[in-house]
C-alpha cells in the first residue's frame, strides 16, 4: 500500500523558540510535517524559492521585522493562492483580524490555542479550505453591522460580473455560457469568492453584493 503524503506546513515566526516547540508539537499530529520555519515574510519568501516542495499550509505570525503577516498574506494570495495561511498572533483585536481574513488568511488563531484546537485547525482548513474559531466567527458577525463601511477587500472585474450573474436565477451552467467559459473556471470563481468573503453559498453572495452596493434588487 502506498503510503499517503502528508500535509506539509511552514512556520512564519521571528521568535525561534516558539516556533521551535511549535514544530515538535506540529510533528506529533497524525497526517502533518513542518518543512521548515522563517523569520518573516521575505525569509519565506527565499525559502519557498529553494524548496521545490510547497507548504499546504502556513502557519503565519504578524508582527515581525523586515516584512510582516499583513504583507507576507498579501504576497503569498498573489503568488500562491493554493497555500492555505493560518494567522498564529498574540493579537487579539477584530480590525487586525478583519485585516489578515481580507488580506487572504483562511483563519486566525491565538498563540494561547490548546494543543487539540490547533491540530482540528490544520484538519479543517485542508479539508473545508477555511478554520472559523468562535472569535473569529464572533468578530465577522460583528463586521457586518450596517455602521461598518469598511470594506477594503478588493474584487476582480471577472469575480464583480460573476457575483451579478449569480445573484440572479441563472444557474452556474448559465453564467459560463454569458461569461464565455468553461464550468470549471466558473467553480473556480464561486469557491474563491467564497473563501475570499468567507460565505458558505450562494445566499451569502447576495447579502455581501447587497451590502457592498455591487448589486441592487
Amino acid at each position: 500500500m502506498t503510503k499517503k503524503q502528508p500535509n506539509y506546513v511552514a512556520i512564519v515566526d521571528d521568535h525561534l523558540l516558539f516556533a521551535g516547540s511549535l514544530e515538535k508539537l506540529i510533528e506529533t499530529f497524525n497526517g502533518f510535517d513542518v518543512l521548515y520555519h522563517a523569520k518573516n515574510g521575505a525569509d519565506l519568501q527565499q525559502k519557498i524559492k529553494e524548496n521545490a516542495q510547497l507548504p499546504d499550509i502556513i502557519l503565519l505570525d504578524i508582527n515581525m521585522p523586515v516584512m510582516d503577516g499583513f504583507e507576507t498574506v498579501k504576497w503569498l494570495t498573489e503568488n500562491h493562492p493554493s497555500i492555505k495561511v493560518l494567522a498564529l498572533s498574540m493579537e487579539d483585536d477584530e480590525t487586525v483580524i478583519l485585516r489578515m481574513l481580507r488580506s487572504g488568511a483562511k483563519g486566525y488563531l491565538l498563540k494561547d490555542i490548546h494543543p487539540d484546537k490547533l491540530e482540528e485547525a490544520l484538519n479543517e482548513v485542508m479539508e473545508k479550505g477555511y478554520y472559523h474559531s468562535e472569535k473569529v466567527a464572533e468578530t465577522l458577525l460583528h463586521s457586518l453591522r450596517p455602521d461598518d463601511s469598511s470594506v477594503d477587500l478588493v474584487l476582480k472585474e471577472n469575480e464583480i460580473t460573476f457575483m451579478q450573474l449569480a445573484c440572479s436565477e441563472m444557474t452556474y451552467k448559465e453564467i459560463a455560457a454569458v461569461m464565455n467559459l468553461s464550468p470549471k473556471t466558473i467553480d473556480g470563481y464561486r469557491q474563491e469568492l467564497f473563501n475570499k468573503l468567507h460565505i458558505k453559498n450562494r445566499v451569502g453572495l447576495v447579502i455581501y453584493g447587497l451590502k457592498n452596493e455591487i448589486i441592487s434588487l
